[in-house]
């Protein structure tokens, strides 16, 4: 009977359905939920729901891929979902130690984070916690703005201000370090000279087109080959007809398919960190977002099964 009764309960929702579990000693990979937002967005306060929302919305996603991967990557990498961390949001700094802290527990176990925000100030503790593991380490900013703005130091910390931090704070190497995908007007001038002032690369969006994915990915392998790369990809570097529910969308972005062919095109890089990030479900529209943010998600997982051997 007690069998029986056990076989009659679900655990917690997670990622894709991968067991929910704190124990990495068999993971190459292991989920994280970020679930912050700094609460100071003019107008769009909500992605501190994102991983929930996430997680709901990869249960249509399958685990295998007939052209690309007829494999599980879930059971190859031994996937587990770690579930949140407990935050507060709004509560920066208290909340950055924590993810941190969380994020740093993952690397140690020799597993690599795959977290889910959140606003795209979690990155700056995320890339604290790997460019701790990794010297050397790299960005590989996938977005439609650099985050590389200006700041108060009254107030230190928002949501476009993180690669400025990860720049001063020397925790990646920005002549190495990369946005791709950048576009559309700003509140302020000059926001790529200062991008660039602080090391960083930048590919605009119009210039992937100009140029091509195959042109732009072959600089990427070629300078990036053999170096840890943080890969970071916020939602709106997709244009808002695919990715509707996202803190700040910006019209002429990546189609959902442009933006997955980009993603496969990385395959060989040395990534050792994945974080996705701004889904907003308040201004999402039948969880389009989160939904290809969770594909998002599993194509990452194949990248990591490449880069063990496991694909």
């Amino acid at each position: 009977m007690a069998n029986l009764a056990t076989s009659l309960h679900r655990g917690p929702l997670t990622f894709m359905g991968a067991p929910h579990s704190l124990d990495l000693s068999d993971a190459k990979a292991a989920v994280l939920g970020v679930p912050f937002d700094c609460g100071i967005h003019p107008f769009r306060i909500g992605s501190r729901q994102g991983p929930q929302s996430i997680r709901e919305q990869s249960m249509l996603v399958r685990p295998y891929h007939s052209e690309l991967a007829d494999f599980n990557p879930l059971t190859r990498l031994g996937l587990v979902d770690c579930g949140d961390v407990e935050l507060v949001p709004s509560r920066m700094e208290a909340a950055f130690e924590r993810i941190e802290a969380a994020a740093r527990l993952i690397h140690e176990a020799s597993a690599i984070p795959v977290t889910m925000g959140g606003d795209g100030s979690v990155s700056l503790p995320l890339l604290r916690a790997a460019a701790r593991r990794y010297p050397g380490l790299v960005a590989l900013h996938l977005d439609a703005h650099t985050d590389a703005y200006e700041y108060d130091p009254a107030e230190k910390y928002n949501a476009a201000t993180q690669f400025t931090h990860a720049a001063e704070e020397q925790l990646v190497l920005t002549s190495l370090s990369y946005h791709v995908g950048v576009r559309g007007p700003t509140y302020m001038a000059g926001v790529y000279e200062r991008t660039r002032a602080l090391g960083y690369n930048i590919v605009t969006m119009r210039e992937l087109m100009q140029r091509g994915f195959e042109d732009v990915l072959g600089e990427l392998r070629e300078r990036l080959r053999d170096r840890p790369v943080y890969l970071c990809i916020d939602m709106d570097v997709f244009d808002p007809s695919c990715a509707p529910g996202v803190c700040t969308p910006a019209w002429g972005g990546l189609s959902a398919r442009e933006g997955l062919e980009l993603l496969r095109g990385l395959g060989g890089l040395d990534i050792v960190a994945i974080d996705v990030n701004t889904v907003s479900p308040p201004h999402d529209v039948n969880g389009m977002a989160a939904f290809l943010c969770a594909y998002v998600i599993y194509e990452g997982l194949l990248l990591l099964c490449r880069k063990l051997g496991r694909g």
